[in-house]
């Protein structure tokens, strides 16, 4: 069963190189490795000066589109058409494999022959905060599991939990659903995995599939970046609608809250409150953001591009 790696790349950093010698390296072994880059004059001065072409030759293939080109979706479904194996794993370029086992981890769900999309375990990082690393192992856990249309009732929203920074598709089925919706602003992740629920297939967690991946955003940041998640969600109701994610930001709270105590770092809740709030105003603003002034939508939102072509002002 052959796989590709397809990863969306802007402004590449050393994790970038470090991601690729762990993929080269990997005990299930990557067939090509796509990458399309946004932005040709950043990837070319980084790719001179690391030797991308001497150090991975065949191993990559790289296609370049602008700033204005980029979707999360459709960006996406450009690197899947480049692709022909059976399958294909998605990464983030700021995501690096903890071990050379992740492929094989990945792959080893599809021995069931429902399973349409496998996502894999992200670890914080060296040098992450200690919020920021314990909301890593509360959305994902040690524990693998197998999710099913079933577990909407019990789960909600976490039912159709999955994540780009690292997840393998089955082709078959890809293509069966149409991809990734081509115009989304987020969670074109999510709106699949969605899909794939009410298909009938199931969605795998595997806990052994490991990368190093977590952020250190700023309040404002969270705040754009769940203005966006809000966004996503109101013009998704079919996708999101009855399943309110606000309650699984609730029990994330609560249960930081307890962590910080349990590790001797109660003054950290004042922050963990101060982050937590702008992260609830950005999506409580994103879910209503029909109702706002253009441009207070394009300043409050991360994915400011996605606005320049006027745009999804009602809900799909």
């Amino acid at each position: 069963m052959q796989a590709d790696v397809i990863i969306p790349v802007y402004r590449p950093t050393e994790k970038l190189l470090r991601l690729l010698e762990m993929l080269k390296k990997q005990t299930y072994p990557v067939h090509q490795v796509i990458l399309i880059n946004t932005e040709k004059k950043y990837f070319d001065d980084f790719a001179r000066r690391n030797g991308l072409e001497k150090r991975f030759g065949d191993f990559l293939l790289v296609r370049h589109i602008s700033r204005e080109e980029f979707d999360h979706g459709k960006t996406r479904n450009y690197g899947v058409s480049l692709s022909e194996t059976p399958y294909f794993v998605m990464m983030t370029d700021d995501a690096v494999p903890v071990n050379e086992d992740l492929v094989r981890e990945l792959m080893s769900a599809f021995e069931n022959p429902g399973v349409g999309v496998s996502y894999a375990r992200q670890i914080a990082d060296k040098g992450c905060g200690v919020l920021e690393s314990y909301t890593r192992s509360f959305n994902y856990p040690e524990h693998s599991c197998m999710k099913s249309a079933r577990n909407l009732e019990d789960m909600g929203i976490k039912a159709f939990f999955a994540s780009n920074v690292c997840a393998a598709y089955r082709r078959e089925f890809f293509d069966e659903l149409n991809g990734f919706t081509d115009h989304t602003i987020f969670n074109e992740d999510m709106i699949y995995a969605r899909g794939l629920l009410d298909a009938g297939y199931l969605i795998a967690y595997q806990a052994g599939a490991m990368v190093f991946h977590s952020h250190n955003y700023s309040a404002l940041r969270q705040f754009r970046r769940n203005f966006d998640l809000g966004v996503s969600h109101a013009l998704y109701p079919q996708v999101f609608a009855h399943l309110p994610a606000e309650s699984e930001g609730i029990r994330l709270v609560k249960k930081s809250c307890g962590y910080l105590f349990s590790v001797g770092r109660p003054w950290l809740i004042v922050k963990l409150f101060w982050q937590s709030g702008f992260k609830y105003m950005g999506y409580f603003l994103g879910k209503r953001h029909q109702k706002l002034p253009r441009f207070l939508v394009r300043a409050f939102s991360l994915n400011r591009q996605y606005w320049a072509a006027g745009e999804e002002w009602e809900g799909k």
